[in-house]
Parts: structure tokens; sequence; C-alpha cells
């Protein structure tokens, strides 16, 4: 008979083929195993099969409804799957079940901004701030929700802090940045992407340079729009510092 011990090995092992073929020798004799489910939808989610891991999930939670560790589980295949909404409420049933777990309540704040609820992340944000005021990610987390909803004086207070505590925090210098220039601090906002721009690659370095691409051009003389229109010129321009926002 498999046993969960050996289905746990062959997890931590990586071995996730090996994980479906044990637990479904598991549940096909005991198919109310809680933990059978748990570990088969462990295994779904790291091989991508998001349906079928919240499917087991979803079974663990209905047969231990007490058990935390489903809950987050299914949170994190929610999240995975980008229903984002639906794990922001698991992330939020869990804070409320204990609140002082600050780490539930920044993924709800988390998982609010990337469904586009900016105000509910910005009140998930603000929970975690007033259980750690010191807590970087927290006022992180807060600063780029208020972004999202245009509050420039809120943001720059929230970034401005969230640097102060982690001040080589390349994500915390960027909604810095963000908040500046919605703060018509445009100097100050392409200084700083410039300097991003430098420190990142790929996506990251991409995002950035495009930020600093759309603020330069709102003040681009003609050959700043030059600068813009010729393919690769700006990045160079960029990094050489040939390009100045007053």
């Amino acid at each position: 008979m498999e046993t969960l011990a050996s289905v746990q090995d062959a997890l931590a092992r990586g071995d996730h083929d090996e994980v479906l073929r044990l637990t479904d020798a598991i549940l096909a004799e005991r198919p109310g195993d809680d933990a059978g489910h748990e570990l088969r939808a462990r295994a779904l989610l790291a091989l991508g099969r998001y349906d079928e891991a919240q499917a087991h999930a979803d079974d663990a939670v209905r047969l231990d409804p007490d058990e935390i560790r489903y809950r987050e589980l299914l949170a994190e295949v929610l999240a995975a799957a980008g229903a984002h909404r639906d794990a922001a409420a698991e992330y939020a049933r869990l804070a409320r079940g204990d609140p002082a777990q600050q780490a539930w309540t920044l993924a709800e704040a988390e998982e609010r901004l990337d469904a586009d609820q900016a105000a509910q992340a910005a009140d998930a944000a603000r929970r975690a701030v007033r259980l750690d005021p010191a807590d970087a990610e927290a006022r992180l987390a807060l600063a780029r929700a208020l972004l999202r909803q245009g509050d420039a004086a809120g943001a720059l207070r929230a970034a401005t802090s969230a640097v102060e505590l982690r001040p080589g925090d390349r994500g915390a210098r960027e909604s810095l940045a963000d908040a500046h220039w919605l703060s018509d601090r445009d100097a100050t906002a392409f200084a700083e992407f410039r300097a991003l721009a430098g420190e990142l690659s790929g996506h990251d370095r991409d995002r950035v340079l495009s930020k600093a691409r759309s603020l330069y051009g709102q003040h681009a003389g003609f050959w700043g729009r030059l600068a813009l229109a010729v393919p690769g010129l700006f990045p160079l321009a960029l990094e050489r510092g040939w390009l100045e926002v007053r």
C-alpha cells in the first residue's frame, strides 16, 4: 500500500509524476484522504495544471475546512491560475481568522492589485501597515495601490517610507519614481528611471525604459523626438546621460 510519507518524499525531490502515480493509488483506495488530495494538488500546481490542482485543493478544504494549510494552498493555486479576485478572497478569509498573520494580508493586497481592485488593495495594505509600521513590503504595497488610485501625495509618502526602510530595494525605488512622476516631479522621476535602467535587465529593464521614454516624450524637443524615433537610440542616449528632463 502506498503511504503519504512516500508521497511527501517524492514531492520533496520534485518528482511530481511520481507524486501523481502514488496519489492515484491512495485516492483510489481512500477517496476521502484530505492529505492525499493536498499532495496531489501541490504536484499539479508545480506542473502548471491549475484546473486539476484547484479541484484537489477544493477537495482537501471540503474534507477538512479547518486546516489552514489547505486554504493557503487553494489561494496559491487560484493566484497561479490568474483567478486573482478569488485568491484575494481566500487570503482575506485567512487574515480574518488570524489578523496577526501579516503575510496573508499582504498577499490579499497583491492579489487585489492584480485583480484591478485598487481601493480594496489599499485597504488591505493599510491593515498590513497597522500590523507592522516598519514592514517595507506593507508600505510598498500601499504605495502601489495608491498609485493605481491616482493618490499622488499618499503614494509619495508610502513609497518614501518603503525606500527609507529598504534603501536598496529597486521595486521601492521604482514606485517612488512613479510617485514623483504622478506628483509632477518629472526631473526627479526621470533621474531615478535612468538609474534603474542601468541596474536592471530583461523585462524589468524594458518596463523602466518604457516609463522613461513616456516621461521624456512629454518634454522632448526636436533632438529629443529624434532620439525617440530612431530605433535603439533612446536607451543608448539614456545610458550616456545625453537626455535630461528639467
